[in-house]
């Protein structure tokens, strides 16, 4: 059966470049992503014409808005707090974690599936009568901020993830992907210096 929207859950998974998919759908609230426009300028020349003049994609910013109970992760694969997507992790009790000026590779996976089986953003999704899913995968960006409220009487984070469109090799650092056909969407490899997805 078909659906008509993707609603109510979608899966999130965050990892460090050489590290392990996190989970975070059970502290995140909200998901939006602003991908990069593929823009132009125009140039009117003097006989009256117009000149399309492309400019390269913007970055992708994804966004959550998050209820963390802890400082960090913690050290299995679910994902508890942001400041350590930022800063240098600290897995021992009690959690510590300072601001520094080192800088990490991360790739964010967001998954909305109707095989409720399936827990991990980047897990493979074979096709069925009652199977869909609708991936979006963002690699070699950084987190760029986590900021911290308590406006509505409850403490949440929001936290902003920044990609840029391509590598410095042209390759891309965003896909989207789904399936709602015959086949299988293939499972995401471990994130490493080489591999993106």
């Amino acid at each position: 059966m078909a659906i008509d929207t993707w609603s109510e859950t979608c899966l999130i998974a965050i990892a460090a470049q050489g590290g392990s998919n996190v989970k975070f759908q059970a502290i995140t609230e909200t998901v939006d992503m602003d991908i990069g426009d593929k823009d132009f300028d125009i140039i009117a020349t003097l006989a009256g014409g117009r000149l399309v003049k492309f400019t390269p994609q913007a970055e992708t910013t994804i966004t959550f808005e998050a209820y963390p109970l802890d400082a960090g992760t913690d050290t299995g694969i679910i994902g508890k707090g942001f400041f350590d997507l930022m800063n240098t992790a600290d897995t021992n009790q009690p959690v510590q974690i300072s601001a520094d000026r080192i800088r990490n590779k991360y790739r964010v996976a967001i998954m909305w599936t109707t095989d409720t089986s399936i827990t991990d953003a980047t897990s493979a999704v074979t096709y069925s009568a009652t199977v869909q899913a609708l991936r979006f995968v963002a690699a070699d960006g950084y987190f760029i901020s986590v900021k911290p409220s308590f406006t509505d009487g409850v403490q949440k984070v929001s936290v902003k993830f920044k990609v840029p469109a391509f590598d410095s090799a042209g390759s891309a650092n965003i896909k989207m992907e789904s399936i709602s056909g015959t086949g299988v969407l293939a499972a995401l490899a471990a994130y490493t210096t080489s591999v993106k997805w």
